[in-house]
């Protein structure tokens, strides 16, 4: 498969680092420094790499598809009603995404929404282009939507086009719920990383007749100062409070600092093409999920409590 050689290809091409006998500072000699995750190359050593991060759409449960470059992720959720598209990549992807989708057998025109989820340019930069090829809502939250409207015309390291963004369109809050066919979406703002910060719970896929809970996380810290740590502490309460998720669609292929434990996007695809019947879904990861959202709880204290002692100290 096409799929299959293009994330091969890119392994070898990551993986092939260091020469034999070299070796780095702080390293014996004769000894290679490890090669890194694939992810970690499209999300961190190589983000710029235009070409690099045009890897094939590939098909990760029944109804889910991976259709955005390599840094950035777009997922694309099918139902018999209807498409939803998360986050929409920016220029110069946007037309890369188009194809990607038209690769999987999907028509542009069945796509009904495309949920942002936060206002970051790499998330949002296509979403205006792709709104106007399918004809989807656009969602996000109110303060993002500000954020993304101050975007409009910005141009980026990575092309010096400026992007268009959408207008104002769906604004959804805490709470709120979306439903398309089979998919009962619930929308959690954590805001911090950006003003908004949008996390859909309640995606459902489908591998064969099992279904598995998958979320599409956008970032669950706090912002700075006391108040944004209280925030972070509230945030990370949310993500420990959901319950059955399965399935982390993760909107980067990396996880920093140091990567999201069993493999990022990109490692677990690769797993895919080795997959035979019975074995376990390499994307089915629930205790992962249960172990970052306790670490989350754990990180967010530790910040509320020095900046307390910082509020403290300056009485």
């Amino acid at each position: 498969m096409k799929t299959t050689r293009r994330i091969v290809m890119l392994v070898a091409a990551c993986f092939a680092v260091t020469a034999p006998g070299v070796h780095l500072s702080g390293e014996a000699p004769g000894v290679q420094k490890a090669p890194e995750p694939l992810s970690k190359t499209c999300r961190v050593t190589r983000a710029d790499d235009v070409e690099l991060q045009k890897i094939e759409p590939f098909k990760v449960f029944d109804n889910l598809y991976y259709v955005g470059p390599c840094y950035v992720s777009v997922w694309l959720v099918t139902t018999p009603q209807g498409h939803i598209l998360f986050d929409s990549a920016q220029e110069p992807f946007v037309d890369h995404v188009i194809a990607g989708i038209k690769k999987v057998g999907v028509n542009l025109r069945d796509i009904k929404y495309i949920i942002l989820s936060h206002g970051h340019l790499d998330h949002v930069g296509g979403a205006a282009r792709l709104q106007e090829a399918t004809g989807a809502r656009v969602v996000a939250v109110a303060e993002d939507w500000k954020m993304i409207e101050e975007l409009n015309g910005k141009s980026n390291r990575r092309d010096s086009r400026p992007n268009r963004m959408p207008k104002r369109d769906m604004v959804v809050k805490d709470g709120d719920t979306l439903t398309l066919g089979s998919q009962m979406l619930r929308f959690h703002q954590l805001p911090g990383h950006t003003p908004g910060v949008l996390m859909t719970e309640g995606i459902i896929v489908y591998d064969g007749r099992t279904s598995y809970k998958a979320v599409v996380p956008a970032g669950a810290a706090g912002g700075p100062g006391l108040a944004g740590a209280e925030q972070g502490v509230r945030n990370a309460n949310k993500l420990a409070a959901m319950q059955g998720v399965q399935v982390n669609l993760q909107i980067h292929s990396w996880a920093e600092p140091d990567g999201y434990p069993g493999g990022g996007v990109l490692e677990r695809a690769a797993l895919l093409k080795t997959r035979k019947v019975g074995d376990p879904h390499p994307f089915v990861d629930p205790v992962t999920w249960t172990e970052r959202a306790k670490a989350a709880q754990e990180s967010a204290a530790k910040t509320l409590a020095a900046e307390r002692a910082k509020a403290s100290a300056a009485k």
